[in-house]
């Protein structure tokens, strides 16, 4: 629990219900995100219930890791969330994962691990080499497969199989 301006908010309460997130939009101004959502089914909820964004997340793989990847999970989220900004988090390791998640349709990409491993190696420097690295692999894919700006990678530019990315 923390005390916001218009009373106490529970953040991430494990009895959380889609009632809960009706409250928070009657109850702030904000813009809601909604993390760890997994399904279309769920997308379409957080979408009914005016959510600003979503958050595709199996937290780490710590809750699931036995589950699907959220790489998997993507494209039927972004599908159901409409116009809804899609996040994406969860196993991005190289610049080629950011961009098959770019290209099935994630608005952006979290990066917690690599960005942890640099600050315990190295400090900021560690942290700005990992987003160096992971930079300059997501340009050259970018330039390998034709789609020199984020604006102009699609589905197209990626194959989906029944194998995993």
């Amino acid at each position: 629990m923390f005390k916001g301006i218009e009373g106490e908010v529970a953040v991430n309460p494990s009895t959380a219900t889609w009632d809960l997130v009706d409250r928070l939009k009657k109850m702030t101004k904000m813009k809601l995100v909604i993390k760890g959502v997994e399904t279309r089914e769920d997308a379409a909820l957080c979408r009914e219930r005016g959510a600003d964004g979503i958050v595709v997340s199996n937290h780490g793989g710590r809750a699931t890791e036995t589950g699907r990847g959220t790489i998997e999970a993507l494209q039927e989220v972004v599908d159901a969330a409409g116009q809804i900004p899609v996040l994406v988090d969860g196993g991005f390791r190289r610049g080629t994962d950011i961009y098959k998640a770019l290209a099935l349709g994630a608005r952006a990409v979290g990066i917690g691990r690599p960005y942890a491993w640099g600050l315990s190696a190295f400090g900021q420097e560690g942290v700005e080499r990992v987003l160096d690295i992971l930079r300059a692999e997501l340009q050259l894919t970018m330039r390998q497969c034709g789609t020199p700006g984020i604006s102009q990678i699609t589905r197209a530019s990626i194959t989906r199989s029944d194998a995993r990315f």
